[in-house]
């Protein structure tokens, strides 16, 4: 009898080998993070109570490396450093854009589907690809595991948070059967086309194409059912508008804060007072975030964000990022040959709310 095996199927067979492989020719050298000392003792028993097989998690701990590049990159994002025509000309090239179109018609049937089950747009899905790992293309080339480790043991300040992200990293690779050094990603731990951090993969990864598996790392069906996923548990509201246009002074008005990843607190009426004039027609007690864009001429470009922007810094705690992933579909789908018209919506406050 013959047996065949989808080409999905060989890929996430040629993961879970190529780690198997990785894992038998690891060095017997002294463990940068020994799982009989200390902390790493102490993660290891948490796993443990969790369902990991003891051994298993040891001799993952004894693969992990410490990784000085990991902790330099950690102060050097491009979030932290740059304004937003620099940051949006990283995003918004033409190959981009085009790419995103391709993706959304190379997996029409799940990106229609994800819209249906959970209101999240095609075009937002992308372009959080599209922004993220340029729809599969560029994952990161940091083992996740020593990732990880550096940033749990010996980050100066965040160590407590990416401690859990490890945690999450090595049950998720325990009961996926995925040996944790075979697997890469970004310096601080994100992993696959979506590039959800560890406990994101485990609260809101799908198996959105019913094969048995939540596979982010090499399937983008599981991963567009899983942004989707993601954005619909963040509360995403279909159909709402992500922004309006505005007008304003060109020098920043004092007392508004701008470009603050929270949810809309500033009215319109506020801003009007300060003088910042949406070009929707929205009641002076609409709440918005107010954003100021610098432009590369030196202006400055005012738009108020809604609830829907602001779900979106919650996949990453960043106006520019958020702004990127709203310009970029936008884009996508004007090369779709669609009107994105509605992510500025000229709806009424009244017609966003739940």
């Amino acid at each position: 009898m013959t047996v065949t095996m989808s080409r999905q199927g060989r890929r996430w067979l040629g993961l879970a080998l190529g780690g198997l492989l990785a894992g038998l020719s690891a060095g017997a050298s002294a463990a940068d993070f020994d799982p009989a000392q200390g902390k790493v003792r102490a993660l290891v028993d948490e796993v443990v109570e969790q369902g990991v097989d003891r051994g298993w998690a040891e001799q993952a701990m004894n693969r992990a490396s410490f990784r000085q590049e990991v902790l330099d990159a950690m102060s050097g994002a491009a979030e932290h450093r740059l304004v937003w025509h620099e940051y949006r000309d990283i995003f918004l090239g033409e190959e981009r854009i085009r790419q995103g179109a391709d993706f959304i018609a190379a997996h029409r049937e799940a990106f229609e589907r994800a819209q249906a089950e959970y209101g999240v747009p095609p075009e937002i899905i992308a372009a959080i690809l599209g922004v993220e790992t340029r729809y599969g293309r560029v994952t990161g080339d940091h083992r996740v595991l020593d990732s990880l480790s550096t940033l749990a043991f010996r980050h100066p300040r965040r160590g407590d948070f990416f401690r859990g992200e490890l945690a999450a990293f090595l049950e998720i690779a325990y009961r996926q059967q995925v040996a944790p050094e075979s697997i890469e990603g970004s310096y601080a731990g994100a992993m696959g086309y979506p590039q959800f951090i560890p406990t994101s993969y485990r609260a809101y990864a799908v198996d959105f194409d019913g094969d048995g598996h939540r596979n982010l790392w090499t399937d983008p069906v599981d991963a567009i059912g899983s942004i989707a996923n993601y954005f619909a548990e963040h509360h995403w509201r279909a159909g709402a508008p992500l922004y309006h246009e505005a007008e304003g002074p060109s020098v920043r008005p004092g007392g508004v804060t701008f470009n603050a990843a929270r949810p809309p607190g500033a009215t319109v009426g506020e801003l009007a007072a300060a003088g910042i004039e949406s070009d929707a027609p929205l009641s002076a007690d609409t709440e918005v975030m107010p954003l100021a864009l610098e432009m590369a001429d030196g202006s400055i470009r005012y738009r108020l964000g809604r609830h829907n922007f602001y779900v979106i810094t919650r996949y990453n705690h960043s106006y520019l990022y958020a702004m990127a992933v709203t310009e970029l579909a936008e884009a996508i789908a004007d090369a779709e040959g669609r009107t994105a018209d509605w992510f500025t919506a000229t709806v009424t406050d009244t017609e966003e709310r739940p």
